[in-house]
């Protein structure tokens, strides 16, 4: 079967066949739009011999394209309401395995039988943060990420030195992200306020910082983000209670002026602050 022979998904309709609501408090907005499901598989790049983990399926409209594409899907669901019309709904795709549970909870290693797995998911905005950290600071980790994100979100986390947050650090120490597409509220039922963008993650096969040196590099970009209208010199100093004069110090051997603020710092200048902090 190609994705192009897959029929839409009407959300509103299995919504009112089942006798359910998209529940809010689990930021359910389903995906429907079969251009934005094909741009997303696209995204993905899946081999034949892929594994795949999505998380969140829903009603299955994403899982669908990914089947096809890959040797097995694992769908995660938290919601118990949505397994019956989801299991029936994938029943022409033998390759899928729906785990009920919470993404958060359950071990990587647990859902995925081998490394360099791909990540596809239409994620809840309200864990997007959470869910990526899980999934970059799991074993085994994935050779790709493509997620379904707010727009603002997946643009912050693409940001370029000069305007970084803690978020983009967290992520980009560990691959290149990068946006494949955007997403219009409309493809969405029920539509949600804002718009998406398809955001891929490329992960490196080793950090940007030593596996020794990240719990420092954590330690250190936290304390820098702490109060993100200081200097460097004062938040370290305040995120890492130490003097002033000592967060100048060890900044000025680094090679950083202290009158800085930590949105401005490259990963490598973070990475030096690490080594001389060390």
């Amino acid at each position: 079967m190609k994705t192009s022979s897959i029929p839409p998904l009407n959300a509103a309709a299995v919504l009112k066949r089942y006798g359910l609501r998209a529940d809010k408090s689990l930021g359910q907005n389903f995906l429907q739009d079969p251009f934005a499901l094909e741009k997303i598989t696209n995204a993905a790049e899946i081999l034949e011999d892929d594994c795949v983990l999505e998380i969140g399926p829903g009603f299955g409209s994403l899982t669908r394209y990914l089947a096809v594409s890959a040797r097995q899907v694992t769908a995660v669901e938290l919601d118990p309401d949505l397994l019956g019309p989801l299991k029936a709904i994938l029943t022409p795709h033998p390759n899928v395995r729906i785990i009920h549970g919470d993404i958060l909870e359950l071990s990587i290693a647990d859902l995925v039988d081998q490394p360099n797995y791909i990540v596809a998911a239409n994620i809840p905005y309200n864990i997007t943060s959470a869910i990526i950290r899980h999934l970059l600071e799991s074993e085994p980790k994935p050779r790709r990420m493509v997620l379904t994100i707010q727009q603002e979100v997946a643009e912050r986390i693409c940001a370029k030195p000069g305007d970084l947050s803690l978020l983009a650090l967290s992520v980009q120490v560990y691959g290149k992200p990068s946006i494949a597409a955007k997403i219009p509220a409309g493809a969405f039922h029920p539509v949600p306020n804002v718009d998406s963008a398809i955001l891929r993650i490329d992960i490196y096969p080793e950090p940007l910082i030593s596996a020794d040196m990240l719990p420092s590099f954590f330690k250190l970009i936290k304390a820098g983000f702490s109060q993100k209208r200081k200097t460097l010199r004062n938040s370290l100093s305040s995120g890492l209670h130490i003097k002033p004069a000592d967060a100048e110090a060890l900044l000025t051997s680094a090679g950083i002026d202290p009158m800085r603020r930590a949105e401005t710092l490259s990963i490598e200048e973070w990475k030096t602050l690490c080594e001389v902090k060390q």
